[in-house]
């Protein structure tokens, strides 16, 4: 039985995990704490700290804990992306460089955000190092520049981790601009291995009505399969151009009605919150696959066309309150907030809501599937003092 050590895990991957019946085929060790859940780390010791415990693979399914995954099983000799490959995605500069010379027709313009207006306006802008969409705003006049700023705690943290793998730790403060795209947003999944890249599938992102905030993920997409070819073969250029080997990625695009798709962004790990959706309609778990490559094998992933569509769906209001109560816990629901603290003051949110809670549906259809879960969201007790406003 093979050694895995899950690096700084998120209860959603223990629960992947043991769903997939993964702690029955590998001696799982979870080294640390979910990084958001704690204020202080230092990842030197970290490393240090677990340089020596038996290994045959690491993971890490956030950016910043695939990242220490990648410094530990550098030094260990151990199969994964390298913590370069891992940068050249998550350092939104670096990426659009090396994406723009593999595939420059998916590639929007950009620039680095400084004194001047870099693009012309309406633009984009987000952190040069950033996750969730927070802090990612539209701006349509320099004014509205006056209201970023960095979050603090996570871009000091990346600096930190970074630096060990030679990168320059103030190379991830700032922002960058983009120029603004239209579309659906979906998110291609799949890995590479041995130089070859495989997609798993595509899902697509559907946000409340009006707002930045993703409201749910479907999968399989709406899209037709020759525009999930077009995908699929951007990726097929765009992921040795990063120099990642060995691991799952994820890359969101932009997909117009007709024309040329774009890419937001690629991301070097597993999109974990699509596992379950993945698990119970191919019957088999992104996970499995994971495991299999961070021991240096190839999960050989074939599984068919997926019957019936599950949803990833996450609960959000989006105005500011205090939690009161929250719902008795219960399988397939991550409750995101605790009771005795502002929506503010707790959870990892985007630039306009706060989120409550993720949990799945599954359905026949589509139609099914939404319903099922927007029903459940109606039936979930949050008590919120006001003012609160949910959608």
């Amino acid at each position: 039985m093979r050694d895995l050590l899950v690096v700084c895990p998120q209860q959603r991957d223990v629960n992947a995990i043991r769903s997939a019946g993964l702690e029955e085929q590998f001696r799982v060790r979870y080294a640390g704490s979910d990084l958001d859940l704690i204020d202080e780390f230092d990842p030197v010791s970290f490393l240090a700290e677990w340089e020596r415990a038996p290994a045959d693979g690491v993971i890490g399914t956030k950016d910043q804990s695939a990242l220490l995954a990648a410094l530990l099983a550098q030094r260990r000799g151990l199969p994964g992306p390298t913590p370069e490959a891992l940068i050249a995605c998550q350092h939104k500069p670096t990426s659009r460089e090396l994406q723009r010379e593999a595939a420059p027709e998916a590639t929007p313009d950009f620039a680095i955000l400084d004194s001047r207006v870099p693009l012309r306006l309406p633009f984009f802008v987000k952190p040069v190092v950033g996750r969730l969409s927070q802090n990612a705003h539209r701006i349509d006049d320099p004014a509205d520049l006056v209201r970023l700023h960095e979050i603090d705690r996570y871009t000091r943290r990346y600096a930190d981790i970074a630096a060990l793998a030679g990168a320059d730790p103030a190379s991830v403060h700032g922002f960058l601009a983009e120029e603004l795209l239209t579309g659906q947003e979906v998110t291609l999944e799949g890995y590479v291995h041995g130089g070859r890249v495989t997609t798993i599938g595509v899902t697509d992102s559907v946000k409340y009505p009006g707002t930045l905030s993703f409201e749910r993920f479907e999968y399989p997409s709406r899209l037709s399969a020759d525009r999930q070819a077009e995908l699929a073969d951007i990726g097929d250029r765009v992921l040795p151009a990063l120099g990642f080997e060995g691991g799952f990625f994820n890359i969101e695009f932009f997909v117009p009605e007709t024309g040329q798709a774009s890419i937001i962004e690629v991301n070097g790990r597993i999109a974990s919150q699509f596992a379950p959706l993945v698990q119970r309609l191919h019957g088999r778990s992104t996970y499995d696959a994971l495991f299999e490559l961070a021991c240096g094998d190839d999960p050989a992933w074939k599984t068919g066309l997926p019957g019936g569509v599950g949803v990833s769906y996450c609960l959000r209001v989006f105005e500011d309150a205090f939690v009161e109560a929250v719902p008795e816990s219960e399988e397939g629901l991550e409750i995101l907030v605790k009771p005795g603290l502002r929506l503010s003051e707790q959870g990892v949110n985007d630039a306009q809501s706060y989120r409550l809670a993720i949990f799945y549906g599954f359905g026949e259809t589509r139609e099914e599937a939404v319903e099922g879960c927007r029903a459940r969201a109606r039936g979930l007790n949050f008590q919120l003092q006001a003012p609160v406003r949910a959608r």
